[in-house]
């Protein structure tokens, strides 16, 4: 499979004749009695791409001439199940929404007038009927599929047209904004979500036949450089920078927040102490009851003179302490003062930032390269073009959706129809940005340089608020900033925790490092690989290998759950080849790996072998689990989980490991699916021929889940 920039590049190949043309697969069915399957105005099938297509064309036409029901009405219908004993295919006859008679009946009436050479006679379950495929022409067109389509089976290029009836057509383009961390900041596990999540999400729509642009937007500006300088200057070393940036600019940070805490400590308790104070003078009006509810009981508040009287002692205090803190200047008051001078272009103060942000990206991309990412557009804060943020900003204030507030610009979103998103802050009373002002040029100047079909942002749960202002804000502006927001969505997800379920924080040192985690899965997986010493010496590179494994297992926890949902980062559960996790998946690869290698038989032997040859239950399982690939890519195209593939990958490598304990207790236990002890070398070469459709099946989920099969471990 073609691969630039993290991607899985199809569409080129696919028309460079590594698909199945209909001349191709109409002879195949020619050989059932079949004939070229046929078409229906309103329905999108692919047959070039999907063995199934096949079939739902054949059903869709009996039932049209059973039933009289509209093709797209029964394509819409006619579903895969997730359990194949309850079919290849089902149709819930309600879904056909005919009258006059009831589905149970019709159920039976189809199930007896259905004929077709390549399926089992149908099942009249209830409401439902099951089509069951015929074993010996579902393995001749499916494993044919595989093994000519290669890395592209299962794929669809089609999708990502812009007008699917032109196969040659212009196709739509679409802008993944991922990862995004801040410089200077060490990559830890809680990045590795957005990083993943966005990579897959490239991977997925690249796939499907879009123009993919996967793009960093780094968070590169702001005060916290100004604390990051000022901290380097206490605690940094020039030759502790050199050796390893981020760790020890993350070390730098740490510190100097931890200074900058115990600075603020007594403003931040007075601070605390009036907004207490103020509750009490000004409780939030009581929530309105729900109906059949009482309202709720306000306790009496008492406020008096006295009250009044600490009220002003307090915020006396906070101001004389603010105030001090300023004439000082604190260590908070110096990175404002700084942040000020880098926006006003001042050299000296860009000077340190400029080599923290090359070095920052340096050892990120070091970092993707581990995961199977990379990047076409590095962009950040920093690059945004101020004209673009002024243009906004007065956008904003022409038509009304921004106001002065005390000096400062906000956007009260409650006076916009959205009270539930508050107010936000625009521009600060110095007159420096906010990154809301930056993302909202950002947007319109990402759409300027790619004319974008579609734009996500791959962005943590913890971020939802500003999203959602963000968003709203742009539909405010007017056009052209409503036109583009209408085209752009966030892609929430949840947190990764540490090992005891608590919130990771940069600031508070307690972050979990991602290389310090994925080199001590390396290590753990090599300490495994060392164990067979005779397999150990076939490895090329064990290194490399471990790390592979590692990467695969942190890989594979992040996606056993849906995108929504966080988890605690368990190095333990997640290193096991017990149960279903990324070590077993690649154990899974590297074993039919080995059977090829030792079975040695001639790639052109096994293009031609006589597939109807697989006959025990335990293969005509696994082929019928193989025809579903292109289905559950398409499924995964719909729900965007990368845990449809990652099921449907276990649900099969267990088919296939119970293929090489299948036997036929009724011939002295005789291993029916073994290569080695097959009957006869068409036998032989049909069986491998299986199991070469079941590694390529797999590798092709692997590779669009991020991961790199390994051959050897």
């Amino acid at each position: 499979m073609a691969s630039t920039n993290g991607k899985i590049e199809i569409a080129k190949e696919h028309a460079n004749g590594s698909t199945l043309d209909m001349d191709h697969i109409t002879a195949q069915l020619k050989k059932v009695g079949l004939s070229q399957p046929p078409t229906f105005s309103g329905v999108q099938l692919s047959p070039e791409y999907n063995p199934v297509d096949i079939y739902r064309a054949y059903i869709i036409e009996q039932i049209h001439e059973i039933t009289g029901a509209e093709p797209a009405i029964i394509n819409n219908a006619v579903a895969w199940t997730q359990d194949l004993k309850h079919g290849d295919l089902a149709l819930p006859v309600p879904a056909l929404r005919l009258k006059g008679k009831k589905p149970d009946q019709l159920a039976i009436e189809i199930a007896e007038k259905f004929d077709c050479p390549i399926v089992e006679k149908p099942i009249a379950d209830k409401t439902f009927v099951r089509f069951f495929f015929k074993p010996g022409p579902l393995a001749s067109l499916t494993l044919d599929y595989v093994l000519k389509q290669k890395a592209q089976y299962g794929f669809n290029p089609l999708l990502g047209l812009q007008d699917s009836s032109k196969p040659d057509g212009k196709r739509k383009r679409m802008i993944v904004e991922y990862s995004s961390p801040n410089i200077a900041k060490e990559f830890h596990t809680g990045h590795l979500r957005s990083t993943i999540i966005g990579g897959f999400m490239v991977k997925l729509y690249s796939a499907a036949g879009w123009e993919t642009i996967s793009m960093n937007y780094l968070g590169d500006w702001g005060k916290q450089y100004g604390m990051l300088s000022q901290g380097f200057e206490k605690y940094g070393s020039e030759a502790e920078l050199e050796r390893d940036p981020i760790k020890h600019l993350n070390e730098v940070y740490v510190k100097i927040n931890q200074d900058n805490a115990a600075e603020q400590k007594e403003a931040i308790e007075l601070a605390k102490r009036k907004e207490g104070l103020e509750k009490i003078k000004n409780p939030p009006k009581p929530m309105k009851a729900k109906k059949g509810k009482e309202n709720e009981v306000v306790p009496e508040v008492k406020w008096g003179e006295e009250q009044d009287k600490e009220l002003e002692e307090v915020t006396g205090q906070l101001e004389k302490v603010q105030e001090e803190l300023v004439a000082k200047p604190s260590i908070d008051e110096k990175a404002r003062q700084f942040f000020k001078r880098m926006s006003d272009g001042d050299p000296e103060a860009l000077k340190y930032w400029q080599k923290f942000r090359d070095l920052s990206i340096e050892a990120y991309k070091h970092m993707y390269a581990r995961l199977n990412i990379a990047f076409d557009d590095y962009s950040g804060e920093s690059t945004v073009q101020v004209e673009n943020m002024d243009k906004a900003a007065e956008v904003l204030h022409e038509r009304g959706v921004s106001e002065d507030s005390k000096g400062a610009v906000i956007v009260d979103l409650a006076k916009h129809g959205a009270p539930t998103l508050g107010k936000t802050l625009v521009k600060k009373r110095d007159g420096t940005s906010l990154y809301l002002t930056r993302d909202i040029a950002a947007n319109h100047e990402r759409y300027e340089k790619y004319g974008f079909d579609h734009m996500i942002y791959v962005v943590a749960s913890q971020q939802d608020l500003h999203l959602a202002q963000f968003f709203k804000i742009l539909q405010l502006m007017g056009s052209p900033y409503s036109e583009v927001v209408a085209k752009c969505e966030h892609m929430s997800f949840g947190m990764v925790k540490d090992p005891n379920g608590q919130t990771m924080s940069t600031r508070k040192g307690t972050v979990v490092s991602l290389a310090d985690s994925l080199d001590a899965a390396k290590e753990f997986m090599h300490g495994v690989m060392r164990e067979n010493d005779e397999k150990y010496q076939q490895v090329e590179n064990p290194e490399a290998t471990a790390d592979v494994l590692a990467i695969s297992a942190i890989m594979v926890q992040d996606y056993s759950g849906k995108i929504i949902n966080g988890y605690n980062f368990d190095m333990k559960r997640m290193t096991s080849f017990i149960g279903d996790t990324g070590p077993y998946l690649q154990y899974s690869h590297a074993r039919v790996c080995s059977m090829a290698r030792k079975a040695n038989v001639p790639r052109s032997a096994l293009e031609s072998a006589d597939f109807t040859l697989i006959t025990a239950k335990e293969g005509v399982e696994l082929v019928r689990a193989l025809a579903q690939w292109p289905d559950v890519f398409l499924n995964t195209y719909k729900t965007r989980e990368p845990v449809t593939v990652l099921t449907y990958l276990f649900r099969m490598t267990h088919m296939l490991s119970s293929c090489y304990d299948a036997k036929d207790a009724g011939n002295r236990n005789a291993k029916t699916m073994s290569v080695m002890y097959a009957e006869s070398e068409e036998k032989k070469a049909a069986l491998m021929g299986l199991y070469e459709a079941a590694r390529q099946v797999l590798g092709n989920g692997m590779r669009l889940l991020g991961l790199e099969p390994l051959e050897r471990m």
